[in-house]
């Protein structure tokens, strides 16, 4: 389906190269990379090539045989285009210390990189960089996008990336890359729903100076069409949420058991403290309620594993998902993919890996991968919008991963339709959230 494209591992790239021509597909790689070339550095005489002995390292030469034919000359000093062919996709762990040299000499050059299939260092079939590796401004991939290149830190190495044809058919694949059209998977309203039937949310949490988490949460989730919305958040919060949202109910806190009733998705955790009591309740939310909930922000704080029928979503940044395994921040950041399977068997739950390159990982199922370069998204309040998407989602009752996946896409349309290059802050997303289901 066009909304899950395939995002290619080593081995499943292999699988996709079995039974062709290899020389054929050498030739078609090579003329891709030439092509590329000359067309973004149409001034570029000197062009430095790095290969290795490998397939990659075959295209590169070939690339680069081309390119003389064209007039351009392959040169070792003063370049002014580098093509780096030294290591393909087969790379597992560090490149060794040779390779990790002549990586380091090519990032220090200051002309323009062009990497062939994956900038090498990165590890094409799960984005992680052991050591050293090339900082490409370009990435021509072959047949069709690797996961290191959308999933960090490699998606970060890769720069801007051209998939060529080399004449083979799209195969099945693990992890897959979510597009725009999966936004129609959104059921609109029609002339028969009522503002239940179209979605109830209740938001839990908005505690004395986070308000404003349950708020933005709440706005979000009537923005992304669901057509009821509650917050049960703590009495003394209650005036304030009355001026910051005033479509929404507002219950206390301690009536939030019967307010579930009305609901059919929950959004747990936006402002609602760290404290005992807040850990005890949402344990209890999570145990006695048959609804879908997603679970962010002060709910995932020492969140323990549960059993719950009906469908659950957490939406931890890496630094939450570091506390929830017993790893450093860091860790997440270097190792995603392994990361998110670790919290995918531990809770046995839909898990959403905030980033860039926002990961959706569900028991049984591959991954799915938001990638989009949305970096305003690094504001104050995203996380609580994005909790709000994905509740309104989850209460139209579709699949807990792909109402999740859509959810992370909608919020990057938002971000871009607000037109705001610097200076964007959650509300201007939750205020084209609107708009996201419009097609051109």
């Amino acid at each position: 389906m066009a909304e899950l494209e395939p995002l290619y591992t080593a081995d499943e790239m292999l699988a996709a190269e079995t039974g062709h021509d290899v020389d054929a597909m050498m030739q078609r790689a090579a003329a891709a990379v030439a092509e590329e070339v000359m067309r973004r550095f149409p001034d570029a005489r000197r062009i430095a090539l790095h290969a290795g002995g490998g397939a990659n390292g075959g295209d590169g030469r070939i690339a680069g045989d081309i390119l003389e034919g064209q007039g351009r000359e392959l040169v070792d000093e003063q370049p002014d285009v580098v093509i780096d062919a030294l290591l393909g996709t087969g790379l597992r762990g560090a490149p060794r210390e040779e390779r990790s040299r002549l990586i380091e000499q090519i990032n220090a050059v200051s002309a323009s990189v062009v990497a062939v299939d994956v900038p090498s260092g990165v590890n094409a079939s799960t984005g992680e960089v052991a050591g050293a590796a090339v900082q490409a401004d370009v990435t021509v991939t072959m047949h069709g996008p690797k996961v290191g290149l959308a999933v960090g830190p490699g998606r970060f190495h890769a720069g801007e990336v051209v998939v060529a044809d080399i004449g083979l058919e799209p195969a099945e694949t693990v992890t897959r890359l979510v597009t725009e059209e999966i936004l129609e998977r959104i059921p609109p309203k029609t002339g028969r729903d009522t503002k239940y039937s179209s979605g109830s949310v209740l938001v839990v949490g908005g505690s004395r100076g986070m308000s404003g988490a349950a708020a933005l949460c709440a706005r979000a989730a009537f923005r992304a069409d669901a057509g009821y919305v509650a917050i049960a958040a703590p009495a003394e919060s209650l005036p304030v949420l009355e001026t910051l949202v005033l479509e929404a109910v507002k219950r206390p806190l301690e009536q939030v058991f019967d307010a579930v009733g009305r609901a059919t998705a929950l959004a747990i955790g936006p402002g609602l403290g760290r404290g005992d009591e807040a850990k005890a309740l949402v344990r209890r939310l999570l145990a006695e309620t048959d609804i879908p909930a997603v679970v962010d922000a002060d709910a995932l704080f020492e969140l323990e594993p549960f059993e719950r029928a009906a469908p659950t979503v957490l939406t931890p940044h890496s630094g939450e998902l570091g506390r929830l395994l017993g790893e450093e921040s860091s860790w997440v950041d270097a190792h995603r993919l392994e990361a998110l399977a670790r919290a995918v068997e531990r809770f046995g739950c839909v898990v959403l890996l905030k980033g860039a390159d926002t990961l959706v990982g569900a028991p049984g199922e591959g991954v799915l991968v938001r990638d989009t370069n949305t970096p305003g998204l690094a504001t104050a309040g995203s996380g609580d919008v994005l909790t709000g998407i994905v509740a309104a989602f989850l209460s139209k009752g579709l699949d807990a991963q792909l109402a999740t996946a859509a959810a992370a896409v909608a919020q990057a349309r938002a971000a871009s339709l607000a037109d705001k290059p610097r200076g964007l802050v959650a509300s201007d997303v939750i205020e084209a959230l609107p708009h996201v289901f419009e097609r051109d």
